[in-house]
This record gives C-alpha cells, sequence and structure tokens, in this order.
C-alpha cells in the first residue's frame, strides 16, 4: 500500500535494532484518512470471505480495525487488557508478552461476543513477534469461532511472528512489510496488498 509505505518513510523513526516508532499518525495520533484506506484495502480482500466480525487488542489496533468493520458494515472487539467492573460475563482469555512494552497482558473478551457462528478477521496495528496475533487466535478457537486471516498494517517480516501465525493454518495479509533497518532506515520487503 503505497500511501503507508510513503508515510513510513517520511514520519516513521527506527529505534535500535528492531523498534519502529510510528506514533505521529498510527500508534499515538492517528490520521483518520490513512485509516481509512487501510480499512478500504483489508475490507476488499476480504470482501467475500464471510466474514462476520473483526477483533484486535486494544489500543492501537483499535482505529484500524474499527475501519474495517465500518467497511464489512460488522461489529468490531478489542480485547482489553485489563479487566473492569462491568465485565462481569463469562471471559475468554489469553496472555500476551509485548516485546516493545516488556510486559505480560492478560487480554480478555466477553464470551457473549462470539460463537461457533462467527467468521473472524483478525486486524493489528504490527507484527512482529506474533504473540498479540497468537493470543487472539486461542481465544477465537476457544470461542470455536472460524478465523479467516490475519490483517497487519505493518509486519516486521525479519521477527518470526509471521511464521508462527501461519504455523497455525490461518494465512496472513500485510500492507506494509519491512524487511529490516539499515542505518536508521527501513528496508520494505514486498507487502501482501
Amino acid at each position: 500500500m503505497e500511501a503507508l509505505i510513503s508515510r513510513i518513510k517520511r514520519d516513521g523513526t527506527v529505534l535500535g535494532d528492531d523498534i519502529l516508532k510510528v506514533d505521529s499518525f498510527l500508534t499515538h495520533q492517528v490520521d483518520p484518512k490513512l485509516m481509512r484506506q487501510i480499512g478500504k484495502m483489508f475490507a476488499q480482500k476480504f470482501a467475500d470471505s464471510g466474514i462476520t466480525k473483526v477483533v484486535t487488542i486494544e489500543a492501537s489496533g483499535n482505529v484500524p480495525a474499527a475501519y474495517v468493520a465500518e467497511e464489512l458494515n460488522i461489529p468490531m472487539i478489542f480485547a482489553k487488557k485489563a479487566k473492569n467492573v462491568t465485565m462481569n460475563d463469562e471471559l475468554l482469555t489469553a496472555e500476551v508478552y509485548s516485546f516493545t512494552k516488556k510486559i505480560t497482558s492478560t487480554v480478555q473478551i466477553s464470551r457473549k461476543f462470539l460463537s461457533e457462528n462467527d467468521k473472524v478477521l483478525i486486524i493489528d496495528d504490527f507484527l512482529a513477534n506474533g504473540q498479540a496475533a497468537l493470543g487472539l487466535i486461542n481465544i477465537l478457537k476457544e470461542a470455536g469461532a472460524q478465523i479467516a486471516g490475519v490483517g497487519i498494517v505493518i509486519e516486521k517480516s525479519f521477527q518470526t511472528g509471521r511464521a508462527l501465525v501461519e504455523e497455525t493454518g490461518i494465512p496472513v495479509v500485510s500492507l506494509a512489510r519491512i524487511a529490516g533497518f539499515e542505518q536508521g532506515q527501513v528496508v520494505f520487503a514486498e507487502a501482501d496488498l
């Protein structure tokens, strides 16, 4: 997706050997026009897949996931990282380690929002080591839902996440794929869309 790649080149900042900071348009401040384009791209890709729900993990995945759900005219669910007093239903949970934040979170979705009748598309902002996607896959399998695919805004292809997700038999579709970082610059691999 050329608009996304151009934005990464212009506004992304490489930190160290394995972190890309994109807080000016995706992970903190959000560019809604770009997110709408991202939503349309994923919606077009999965339009004929019978998707009934879009699922993500809070927080940075929420915006692209919401735009995908809007385009498909279906609900979007985000797995919460902290339980609150209103979450008194039976919960589906998974432990997810964040390599960027260096913490493990218990992510949770109320069972009442997922069933064996659902066909789900997972959407997330980044795919690096695959832990967020695998956590969501485990939750969805526990609910008995089918999983149509995992849609990723930015994939760090030099890390293990894609291979781990594909080992589950679930396809990964990434809009921007990063082969690595060289001298503070992003080196791109061919994207899936």
